[in-house]
């Protein structure tokens, strides 16, 4: 049984000024439903829920590819990190997503609707203490698109940088990567 509020992600592709600080303590407090529907409310509710009733809470965000999964959940790590009075003393959100583009460099690729789109889910787990301050934070990743791995659709490249380094192994460049002895191709 699934109880609980989905966040669905909407790029607007321009940046506004509604994640700022002052939005996050404008949110921060309020009930669901009391203020327009924003990333901070949902925030605030699982953050509200864990400390009234002390179980662990869960936000999923959902959307399409590109529509900004990832920033929205940057943006409740944000929020729970300045509610949470741990935003001063330690830069939380960087920190969980440090192995980020390590795991996109693998992982991304241009698609028909996104230039940049991940092919891998992310679940961030949080640790809070009994104040309720992010005291760190762990993130798994998984493949989601198994498919593409052995299928590219057309107008789409191929995202997997192990089949693009095997096509590369000819080029004379591939032997200034030092890479030959990891991938014992003829070079």
């Amino acid at each position: 049984l699934f109880e609980g509020i989905v966040l669905v992600a909407i790029n607007p592709y321009e940046q506004l000024p509604i994640y700022e600080q002052d939005v996050i303590y404008a949110y921060s407090g309020q009930n669901m439903g009391d203020m327009d529907p924003h990333i901070f409310a949902v925030a605030e509710e699982a953050y509200k829920q864990m400390a009234r009733d002390e179980k662990n809470q869960s936000i999923i965000v959902s959307g399409e590819s590109g529509a900004g999964k990832t920033v929205s959940a940057k943006y409740a790590m944000r929020f729970f990190a300045t509610v949470g009075g741990s935003a001063s003393e330690t830069n939380i959100e960087a920190k969980v997503l440090a192995s980020s583009p390590i795991m996109e460099a693998i992982g991304n690729a241009k698609t028909t609707r996104n230039d940049n789109s991940s092919r891998f889910g992310k679940y961030i787990q949080i640790g809070f203490d009994k104040r309720y301050h992010i005291i760190g934070a762990n993130m798994r990743t998984y493949l989601l698109e198994k498919s593409r791995v052995v299928f590219q659709a057309e107008d789409e490249r191929n995202y997997h940088i192990f089949y693009q380094l095997c096509a590369s192994a000819s080029l004379p460049e591939f032997k200034d990567l030092g890479l030959s002895e990891y991938f014992h191709l003829p070079v």
